[in-house]
């Protein structure tokens, strides 16, 4: 039986691991068994040029903290070596550079699962969203095809207005 010090040690860090994925936008779990530690600098150098936070973690610990989060989703990818990728603005950035890694590397590095804002993704799923833009290109995408109709309503009465002699106001 750990003793007490020990015991609040790893309360303190399940307590600080639930706090950082509670405010991450997404987190993502991989398998980093034979990676070089010049890949794995590379890595963590890359991420961190992108807000993103990486960490290898305990599987107990994590489990801990992924189960108080409601992730019990992720209880069966906790096993073997395990890493955690966090991306607490953008939740698409973490996927793109995870899986591009994963790809490039793909006899030491996998992608085993995650959640992304708030719900359980497979590697699967977690590929498919590392296609997508990023939020913020995904929200101009959108708020440009809203706006389009109603620029082209504009065009529209103010091209009728200068037929008739003036500028519509």
């Amino acid at each position: 039986m750990p003793n007490e010090k020990v015991l609040a040690a790893k309360k303190s860090v399940v307590a600080e691991l639930t706090e950082k994925m509670r405010n991450a936008q997404s987190g993502i779990l991989v398998d980093y068994k034979g990676i070089t530690v010049e890949q794995d600098t590379k890595l963590r150098a890359e991420l961190r040029k992108n807000g993103i936070e990486y960490a290898v973690v305990k599987n107990t610990l994590t489990r801990f903290a992924a189960n108080e989060l409601g992730y019990t989703e992720l209880d069966p990818l906790l096993n073997g070596t395990t890493a955690l990728a966090l991306g607490m603005e953008d939740p698409i950035v973490p996927a793109k550079h995870i899986v591009d890694f994963a790809k490039k590397n793909p006899k030491v590095f996998a992608v085993k699962g995650g959640f992304f804002e708030g719900k359980f993704m497979n590697a699967q799923e977690i590929e498919a969203i590392s296609e997508l833009g990023s939020k913020q290109g995904l929200l101009s995408t959108v708020l440009g095809t809203m706006n389009a109709p109603i620029a082209a309503f504009a065009r529209v009465i103010n091209a009728i207005a200068e037929q008739k002699g003036g500028a519509a106001e």
